[in-house]
């Protein structure tokens, strides 16, 4: 299952979040759902660096399916525009797969 959570500033606007584990959907290669997932957190990152000022904090662990992207103090309104789009595409998957594959769980 892919857990994914979100950290939120004072004004409940995105500005981070922590994606783990693998979805379990199908065999390697060959998952949608992860592939889905991937694809928005990867382009997510992608575009707060190329189209935003804003600097991040990030790690990853492609082999256990890990990734953390914290925004930096004062993250421009793009930058939080981004995670928004990238927690609506994420709800949209569990919509549409159920939380069998993907879940979405507190910030800790």
């Amino acid at each position: 299952m892919i857990k994914v959570s979100f950290k939120y500033d004072h004004n409940n606007d995105p500005v981070g979040f922590i994606c783990t584990g693998h979805a379990g959907f199908a065999a390697f290669g060959k998952d949608i759902v992860c592939a889905a997932v991937s694809a928005l957190v990867i382009n997510c990152v992608n575009s707060i660096s190329r189209l935003t000022s804003s600097v991040f904090d990030l790690e990853s662990d492609e082999k256990k399916g890990h990734i953390r992207c914290v925004l930096g103090d004062d993250p421009s309104s793009d930058a939080k525009l981004l995670m928004k789009s990238l927690e609506l595409g994420i709800n949209a998957i569990i919509n549409d797969e159920g939380s069998k594959y993907v879940k979405l769980v507190d910030w800790s």
